[in-house]
């Protein structure tokens, strides 16, 4: 039987398994139950939650940002999606701004990455980024949920998604690329600015990105090396099963990538849900709400499209052809030394295990035509991967220099921004 239909049929199988476990909570978390109050009834409930949250399928989670700060001032958030294809949403989180409002407004498009988790990953990037930014993000469509009808999706697609975004603000938003859509964020700056379309961004932050894998490769790019293409092919693309939309297409599926991440750092992962069961055991509730946030958004996953995963791992990771000058999109060479107008600001993690130090920074040696006024580039110490997007270190120290690098680079007044309003 295929890996796959067996995940699906073993999910299915423990389905009555959940339920019971979730009725032991209940129970065993009911105050009228005089065993509630014992350390044995605790210890049920403990072990029925984790039972449950270990075998459950994790839906994918919502953004909930209903309001942010502006100038000192709590201001309500509104969240609509704005332009739609099969693969993608672009979500606009349009602030109420008080009608004299004089402040910072440039548009930001945040690119989240396409490689397992959801874009609501970028939750805490999105919340920094608000109180001076007008947001919007890339909302990717799990693959196992579009029909096959709808065609297949691969890294040229992805690019040509991002050119008609950034065509429909006309210039008038900067780009932030976060980890995998470095590359394609920088190749459809490059394929825009070589055609002389005037639509390009007026800056572009790449964040801890694997525009060269050769500097410094971490586990993740050695692993890429060491197996061919066909190996991928054979070995990690599964067919989605029925009864999900997307049954027949052919996907790297998301339980496959969950694997990959959780064995990274299996330990750690293992001591986390001990410590779960500690804190439901001794009734540390705010600690247990802390678990159930990070896990309930880290184990949510989706499945990506063949065709784009696997032309993403052999451009990128195996042959390198970005920095090799060897990229193409559908026949039309990328350079990136075409990028003359779009600035360029690239940030990376001292402890980045994922994309090591010198990853992200390569973009500035391919960019050769940019002036030295319109580059900058950030390491960030004492960091990992996450840190460089999220977390107190992103909100205090990160966030604050990609806003003055805007701000740098914003370009034009108030008036010629409001005649240039983005297309709903």
């Amino acid at each position: 039987m295929p890996l796959y239909q067996l995940f699906e049929m073993n999910h299915a199988a423990l389905a009555p398994a959940r339920a019971m476990s979730d009725m032991a909570r209940l129970a065993f978390r009911n105050p009228l139950n005089p065993l509630a109050h014992t350390p044995m009834g605790r210890s049920v409930a403990a072990a029925a939650e984790l039972f449950e949250r270990t075998t459950r399928r994790y839906a994918k989670p919502s953004f909930g940002i209903t309001e942010t700060q502006v100038d000192g001032k709590s201001v309500a958030v509104s969240e609509k999606v704005v332009w739609r294809k099969p693969f993608c949403e672009l979500r606009h989180f349009a602030r109420k701004l008080p009608k004299n409002h004089r402040g910072n407004d440039t548009r930001l498009l945040i690119v989240a990455p396409l490689s397992g988790h959801y874009a609501t990953l970028l939750r805490g990037t999105v919340e920094a980024m608000l109180p001076r930014h007008d947001v919007y993000i890339t909302d990717w469509a799990d693959a196992r949920m579009v029909p096959v009808i709808q065609g297949k999706f691969d890294l040229d697609d992805y690019i040509d998604y991002l050119i008609e975004i950034l065509t429909r603000f006309k210039g008038d938003v900067h780009v932030m690329g976060v980890c995998q859509p470095s590359v394609p964020v920088l190749a459809a700056v490059a394929l825009m600015e070589a055609e002389g379309n005037r639509n390009a961004p007026r800056s572009m932050t790449l964040m801890a990105g694997p525009v060269d894998t050769r500097a410094n490769p971490t586990a993740v790019n050695e692993m890429a090396q060491q197996h061919s293409i066909e190996w991928f092919r054979q070995n990690v693309i599964m067919q989605v099963p029925w009864p999900h939309p997307g049954v027949m297409r052919a996907v790297y599926p998301g339980f496959l990538q969950l694997t990959g991440f959780m064995t990274m750092n299996l330990d750690r992962h293992m001591d986390a849900h001990k410590d779960l069961f500690r804190q439901l055991v001794e009734g540390d509730g705010d600690s247990a709400d802390r678990h159930r946030a990070f896990y309930d958004e880290y184990l949510a996953v989706m499945d990506l499209d063949a065709a784009f995963y696997l032309q993403t791992i052999d451009r990128v990771f195996i042959r390198h052809a970005l920095p090799k000058g060897e990229m193409t999109h559908r026949g039309t060479p990328v350079d990136p030394s075409k990028i003359k107008r779009t600035a360029l600001m690239t940030v990376e993690g001292e402890n980045d295990d994922i994309s090591g130090i010198g990853q992200t920074r390569a973009a500035h040696d391919l960019c050769t035509a940019l002036p030295e006024a319109k580059r900058s580039h950030h390491l960030q110490s004492g960091i990992g991967h996450y840190g460089v997007f999220n977390g107190s270190r992103f909100r205090a120290e990160i966030a604050p220099r990609i806003s003055d690098f805007i701000e740098t680079h914003r370009g034009g007044g108030s008036a010629v921004r409001r005649a240039l309003r983005f297309r709903h």
